[in-house]
């Protein structure tokens, strides 16, 4: 499979059809036992964890179900670390203008026990977005949200892709999210149908 600059791909498929490890694999968090996977350009299969790391660096974002967030960090802080880890000189600001523009001006200081499941998962896509990316990964970002604060969700997540030209390449069980996408890839059994 290829993704294009810019464009959106839904995995969809049933539990266990393997979604969640083909993400793991094409962002290359997980390392494939056979064939080839390339992350920009670059053939993460000959690279060790380290050099996948380096690649995904500022240049790859993720959006995980279960918000991934660092608990002892305030919101700001864990948008700001990724930046940091970038060397932006800028990080603090930026980190600061990312919670603005999910809508969480006022909870910069707020540590993630504070935050709603919503405003969690806002702070992961500011988070995500902080490279800005050239690829987002999401993995059922609306998963363990209700449903208008998944719509919610699902609207700042297209609109910063459009935005910043971001390839995003999500897992989800919701038909409605998928039909937002460019295109809709079914998986079954491990295979693409």
């Amino acid at each position: 499979m290829d993704v294009n600059r810019g464009e959106a791909v839904a995995i969809l498929g049933a539990s266990g059809s393997g979604k969640s490890t083909l993400l793991g694999l094409l962002a290359g968090l997980d390392q494939a036992s056979s064939g080839e996977v390339r992350l920009l350009d670059q053939p993460l299969t000959e690279m060790d964890e380290d050099a996948r790391a380096q690649l995904r660096l500022g240049r790859v974002g993720f959006v995980f179900q279960s918000f991934q967030l660092l608990r002892g960090l305030s919101a700001l802080e864990n948008v700001y670390l990724p930046l940091k880890l970038s060397a932006r000189r800028d990080a603090r600001e930026q980190a600061a203008q990312l919670l603005r523009e999910v809508g969480l001006g006022q909870r910069l200081g707020h540590q993630p026990a504070q935050l709603s499941g919503g405003e969690q998962q806002r702070v992961a896509i500011a988070r995500a977005f902080a490279g800005p990316p050239e690829v987002l990964f999401a993995d059922e970002p609306t998963g363990n949200l209700d449903q208008a604060t998944g719509k919610q969700i699902e609207d700042l997540l297209f609109d910063l892709r459009n935005r910043h030209a971001t390839a995003l390449v999500m897992v989800t069980h919701e038909p409605r999210l998928a039909e937002r996408c460019d295109r809709i890839l079914q998986l079954e059994a491990g295979r693409i149908a």
